[in-house]
């Protein structure tokens, strides 16, 4: 996607009402998305999910990682365009959400770790999939152990200073920790 098109997506998102000053009032840069992209498998819907090429190195060698120790994580979901984004924007405010409130939980378009192709949101069987409850699971007890062995981190812990809600089950990979 061209950088021009991305830009058109941000500024979609703020004639609907996402303030222009967004990324410095939670502390979030603007994210581009990558020119490539690697599947890492099927998510819990059974589509097709996508990660930058090193990040999804780590999240195989992860996975596998777990498997030997007796976990599972699934993939809840991974990249995502500004487009799809600001899709689910729409929709939100479709059903009547409000923008303070949709943005307590999902960041607004071209301000996602998820554009990045580095995020996924992950679950395990016997876990709904984006609910609190998974920091109970042993997958997250898991995660907390190890992730930072393949460079994932938790995003959004509580009380994170970007105001977005806990998110146990989001991890972002990066390179350098």
């Amino acid at each position: 996607m061209n950088r021009t098109t991305e830009v058109d997506f941000v500024e979609a998102a703020f004639a609907l009402g996402v303030p222009r000053g967004y990324g410095r009032l939670r502390g979030l840069h603007r994210v581009r998305e990558p020119t490539r992209l690697t599947s890492i498998g099927r998510d819990t819907q059974g589509r097709e999910q996508y990660l930058a090429a090193r990040a999804a190195r780590a999240w195989m060698r992860m996975r596998e990682a777990a498997v030997r120790d007796g976990v599972e994580l699934e993939i809840v979901s991974a990249f995502r365009s500004i487009e799809y984004q600001l899709g689910i924007l729409r929709r939100k405010l479709e059903r009547g959400q409000s923008m303070d409130e949709i943005l307590r939980v999902s960041a607004a378009p071209g301000y996602s770790e998820h554009h990045s192709g580095r995020a996924l949101d992950v679950t395990t069987p016997g876990y709904a999939a984006l609910e609190e409850a998974f920091e109970r699971s042993s997958a997250f007890a898991w995660l907390r152990k190890n992730a930072k062995l393949y460079k994932f981190t938790l995003s959004y812990p509580r009380g994170n200073r970007h105001g977005i809600a806990y998110e146990p089950w989001h991890w972002c990979w990066h390179a350098k920790i």
